[in-house]
């Protein structure tokens, strides 16, 4: 089935988490019934509130789409235990036109592979080991078994056996003069209705006499093999058949491999392609993470296309995107930010508008189409709206926020304002959760100049709960900027209610020299009057750093 992904950027901000719903509402309304919301980062206090509010369920968490061998993969395993013979796997192999069958323990973790390639040496051996093909390594019952042999008298016929095949087609004085040739214990008669064949056979003690062609078998010849302990097998087939099959009856635990190649059904399909394309194996067992088989990898399933596309919206740059989305087809982009360097492989929707979220362009969407918005839809774009604009105070705000905020309220029965201050409210970060989530749950990579950076924004009523943390912050800060090797990494700290911001540094001191806003504390500067990371500090430091 065809997955489609409607998706925000890491670390979701409220907006993002809304504008996924809500558009994925959209579309399912519009034709796409396949369209799913989902979310690529753990959501916060605020983005929880929402959600909540409006009886709205978490997205589905998708931390990486990266094309998987679990998604090509054949799930319906067709296998054999260690004890089945070669005869029922080769039936197998044949019946479902395969070329490899794994060995499968009863816990289902992989004993081996078989193969029709191994087993053809077996049943074709080199002719300087012609006796190898008299050779039948069985036990009786398995002996029975493949040649759907009546087992007329037996002794100990689970035991296995290496056993030597005779066929008692010449004449009794040949015969008899041929039988010293091999141990008494170890030999396999097959014989038609001879029955001077049968009695001298009885009689010398062989390991067991198999009768052709479904022929009854006289009750003398039945009563000697009781008394001198020779296994009595009748078979339904001619001699040629009977003793072609007779080797056919040990078990593919003796044919397998036991070194072969398996793979972890997360593994990305790129990553084993060549190591696959270079074995000598037309297929290979899946494993789990408790190493069982959940599958078969074959290589012709790599060529299988993987039913899976993503809408993305609240941004438009594959760095802040779900982990592998070049690897799949992106279909459409929804997005209100500054547009990046993503490149397609073919033409898609590109719907990017200077509004101040990404919940009024989906809200426009509805409108333009004269679709209705459910209520509880309604009420997350208005979520989403009042978040990405602080209540349409922010600088990114545009008329047509102001406009479709108004028909939200209408239709969700919401009061912003009143929302708003609920929103805000619901949760601190910097009080609620540790200090490295916080600097991480609303942070964005950007590349310029060819130097990577992150920015991440926390919005907060009033700067307590910054001061209270901040050696923690700065240091935190630093932690992460070096892990993840960026130029520098910077933290927009919001107060909505003043609508101005504190911004913490870490990085080189060049790039802290460029900075001309009020430094109070060492990396800490005074923003008065930003709240905008898209409109206002991102222009900002992207100027720093072409001076730096």
């Amino acid at each position: 089935m065809s997955e489609i992904f409607v998706i925000g950027h890491r670390n979701p901000d409220t907006d993002a988490i809304c504008s996924a719903v809500g558009y994925a509402e959209f579309k399912r309304q519009t034709g796409m019934p396949g369209a799913v919301a989902a979310r690529c980062g753990d959501t916060n206090d605020r983005i929880d509130f929402v959600l909540k509010t409006f009886g709205m369920p978490q997205p589905r968490f998708v931390a990486d789409v990266t094309p998987k061998i679990r998604d090509v993969m054949q799930t319906n395993v067709v296998s054999v235990p260690p004890q089945a013979t070669v005869a029922e796997a080769l039936g197998i192999m044949d019946e479902k036109n395969i070329r490899v069958l794994p060995i499968l323990n009863e816990d289902r973790t992989c004993k081996g592979i078989a193969s029709v390639f191994k087993m053809s040496k077996f049943f074709f051996p080199a002719p300087n080991r012609v006796f190898d093909s008299r050779r039948v390594l069985a036990s009786l019952r398995n002996l029975a078994r493949t040649l759907n042999a009546k087992m007329i008298f037996a002794t100990a016929p689970d035991r296995e056996e290496d056993l030597v095949l005779m066929i008692g087609a010449m004449d009794v004085k040949s015969f008899a003069a041929r039988l010293p040739r091999y141990p008494r214990e170890k030999l396999v008669v097959v014989v038609g209705d001879r029955q001077d064949i049968q009695m001298l056979a009885v009689r010398e003690r062989v390991r067991v006499v198999v009768v052709t062609g479904d022929l009854p078998v006289e009750p003398e010849v039945i009563d000697a093999a009781r008394r001198n302990e020779v296994s009595l097998l009748l078979s339904p087939h001619d001699s040629a058949t009977t003793a072609m099959l007779c080797r056919t009856a040990i078990t593919v635990n003796h044919m397998m491999h036991e070194h072969f190649l398996a793979f972890h059904e997360d593994e990305p399909l790129s990553a084993v392609q060549r190591l696959a394309a270079a074995s000598q194996f037309q297929a290979f067992p899946v494993l789990d993470g408790d190493k069982k088989v959940v599958g078969i990898l074959s290589k012709s399933d790599f060529l299988k296309k993987v039913q899976r596309q993503l809408i993305l919206v609240d941004h438009n740059e594959l760095s802040q995107a779900v982990h592998g989305a070049e690897q799949v087809e992106i279909l459409e982009v929804i997005d209100h930010h500054r547009i990046g360097t993503l490149t397609t492989h073919q033409p898609i929707l590109f719907r990017n508008e200077p509004v101040g979220s990404t919940s009024t362009i989906v809200a426009d969407c509805f409108f333009r189409h004269g679709i209705e918005i459910p209520t509880h839809i309604a009420g997350l774009l208005l979520a989403g709206l009042v978040s990405d604009t602080l209540n349409l105070t922010s600088p990114t705000t545009t008329e047509r926020d102001v406009q479709i905020l108004a028909e939200l309220e209408m239709m969700s029965g919401v009061n912003a304002a009143e929302f708003t201050e609920k929103l805000f409210a619901s949760g601190s970060l910097l009080i609620s959760r540790p200090v490295v989530q916080a600097i991480t749950t609303d942070c964005k990579e950007f590349v310029e100049q060819g130097r990577r950076f992150s920015v991440a924004q926390i919005e907060e009523n009033g700067f307590d709960p910054f001061w209270k943390r901040k050696e923690e912050v700065v240091k935190a800060l630093e932690t992460w900027r070096s892990k993840e090797g960026y130029f520098f990494s910077a933290l927009l700290v919001t107060d909505v209610v003043k609508q101005t911001s504190l911004l913490v540094l870490a990085g080189a001191e060049p790039f802290f020299r460029t900075i001309d806003y009020p430094e109070i504390e060492p990396g800490i500067y005074e923003l008065e009057g930003v709240v905008s990371r898209k409109m206002q500090l991102l222009p900002y430091l992207t100027h720093c750093l072409a001076r730096c």
